[in-house]
């Protein structure tokens, strides 16, 4: 007696690979954020795509997936996949961030309208911080503004720049604010890219970040979120001037160049 037939299992799927899904990804995205794809445009048919990225179909749906889930696109069936408006978008996504900053000199108003909400953001945080912070978190927060005050290039400024403003999002122990992480890391690099050549800028805020780091080294919440106002209005007193700053800036007539600059935003 013959034994009954056994289907043959179906062929596993193709694993896509995250690399290809993230070029795609990263190259749509920085075009709508650029408007070099405006909002109410049709973005090309899959097969158009998959063309021009030499990608499979999976590659290309998954990275459409990924921005409709931020915001930047809407699918519909037979109708295409338009850009939605720039209010519908995930304007706190570290993606989206990232590409409407681009790699070139950020503009101006964008800049000023993340410092806002910094602005919303950082005072309270510091605040609860002074409030919150265990002895590890002061320690990491101290160790980052040594490691500003100790900064001899560029690199190592921004990364302690970083660190103490990461620090203190950590200190406030509320899992909704540390959700920011990934939006103040990309708003700062944002700032760093206009503040390079600006003279005097990092060091005249320098003390201002000693004053929040000492007040929640102390446990005093009010000064703590003063400091912090302190802090961002400087940067954001600089991000209004009329001056332009940028990677080219020069310093001008009768100043001395600054033997250490430091990345302090």
């Amino acid at each position: 007696m013959k034994s009954p037939a056994r289907s043959r299992p179906k062929a596993a799927p193709k694993l896509v690979k995250p690399g290809r899904i993230q070029s795609v990804l990263k190259t749509l995205g920085s075009e709508i954020a650029q408007d070099m794809i405006p909002v109410g445009a049709t973005l090309p048919p899959e097969h158009d795509l998959e063309s021009r990225f030499g990608v499979g179909r999976g590659v290309v749906r998954e990275a459409i997936k990924t921005l409709a889930a931020k915001g930047l696109v809407t699918v519909r069936p037979r109708h295409g996949t338009h850009v939605r408006p720039r209010g519908d978008w995930s304007l706190l996504d570290r993606d989206v961030l990232s590409w409407l900053v681009g790699t070139d000199e950020p503009n101006r108003a964008l800049l000023l309208a993340l410092q806002e909400v910094r602005l919303i953001i950082e005072p309270a945080a510091a605040a609860l911080a002074a409030e919150r912070a265990t002895a590890k978190d002061r320690k990491r927060i101290n160790a980052a503004l040594a490691a500003m005050e100790a900064s001899h290039d560029v690199p190592t400024a921004i990364i302690a720049d970083k660190a103490f403003h990461l620090a203190i999002i950590d200190a406030t122990h509320n899992p909704v604010l540390q959700g920011f992480r990934g939006a103040i890391d990309t708003i700062l690099s944002a700032v760093f890219m206009v503040a390079t050549g600006s003279p005097g800028w990092f060091n005249e805020n320098l003390p201002n970040h000693a004053i929040a780091a000492h007040a929640i080294t102390e446990g005093n919440a009010e000064k703590a979120h003063a400091a912090m106002r302190q802090v961002l209005g400087y940067t954001q007193f600089k991000l209004s001037s009329k001056k332009k700053y940028g990677r080219n800036a020069q310093i001008s007539a009768g100043e001395t160049k600054p033997k250490r600059k430091r990345r302090v935003a």
